[in-house]
């Protein structure tokens, strides 16, 4: 390729345009010979993969961008993969474009469109993007239940991608914004600590709902010189509460076994929960650790949260 060319692919993860490789000097026939030789790998009308072999998921996302044209940015799950949102990356290319403009559908790309383009763009990162917070706020629009938005919500803040502050301006600068309600509660518990989706429920459906004192949350504690973290921490009457998310595994749990054990030599009390028990059973769970609680000095009163709880 020419010298400028090789260059361009270089910052596009391999990906070119036909447009790109005419501007540098290469012409149709000699695309057209690269394409059938192998060497080129045709993605979408008129862009390429300039390497043969499995394609990268910058490849597919490059490619996607130039495929919408000027002014198109990556956003929901496919901008989440470059800002580390997302661990996996998607099977389809997600691009945002503006509201008028014109693209071809493709198989493989999911075309978004808006009038606040601009506004939502990331202003350096490359490959083009959103924001992070709209990034955030698209996948929030886009959630299908309440544990969704929560999990992206507290995501973009336990990674330290944004803050809830800035989650709140973009979500106050959008003039619709489904789950506005919702995301504004999670964000003010977001504020206080709650890094997930069952730590939201427990604070809510365990502590809230029936007058059990308010736990500190990601408390750090020293551990046989090592750090370790506790969910929620009652220092007060020395009881921590574990909760073990839906994806839980055996080298975890044994890890976890061994804190709650040196809990226990400490003279402390350790209970631990999962999804089921908050989620399904919450009234249970409360009066549990309200008991312990009690057991250690707390001297106030298990609340019923209505005329089947079972927690008092």
């Amino acid at each position: 390729m020419p010298p400028n060319l090789d260059q361009l692919a270089e910052a596009q993860a391999g990906a070119v345009s036909r447009s790109q490789a005419l501007t540098s000097g290469l012409s149709g026939s000699a695309i057209a010979h690269r394409c059938s030789s192998g060497r080129w790998q045709p993605l979408y009308p008129g862009v390429y993969a300039s390497y043969s072999g499995p394609l990268v998921p910058q490849t597919r996302a490059w490619a996607a961008l130039l495929h919408a044209g000027a002014g198109s940015v990556l956003s929901h799950r496919s901008a989440a993969f470059e800002q580390r949102l997302l661990d996996i990356a998607p099977d389809l290319a997600e691009v945002t474009v503006r509201a008028t403009h014109r693209v071809t559908p493709q198989p493989g790309i999911v075309l978004h469109r808006t009038r606040h383009l601009e506004a939502r763009r990331h202003p350096a990162r490359r490959p083009p993007q959103t924001r992070v917070e709209d990034t955030v706020l698209d996948l929030v629009e886009a959630a299908q239940d309440e544990d969704e938005v929560i999990g992206w919500l507290t995501r973009g803040v336990q990674r330290r991608l944004t803050t809830p502050d800035r989650l709140s301006a973009a979500a106050v600068a959008r003039g619709r914004l489904r789950h506005r309600r919702l995301v504004g509660a999670v964000l003010a518990e977001v504020v206080d600590g709650i890094a997930s989706p069952l730590e939201l429920r427990y604070a809510r459906d365990v502590e809230r709902r029936h007058g059990l004192p308010r736990g500190r949350r990601g408390l750090a504690d020293r551990q046989r010189g090592r750090r370790v973290y506790r969910d929620v921490a009652y220092e007060e009457f020395t009881t921590y509460v574990e909760l073990d998310g839906v994806l839980y595994h055996r080298d975890q749990q044994l890890r976890d076994d061994e804190r709650d054990n040196e809990l226990v030599v400490r003279g402390a009390a350790s209970l631990r929960y999962g999804w089921a028990q908050v989620n399904g059973r919450p009234c249970l769970v409360a009066g549990q650790v309200g008991a312990v609680l009690q057991c250690r000095g707390w001297t106030g009163r298990i609340l019923r949260c209505g005329p089947r709880c079972s927690a008092a």
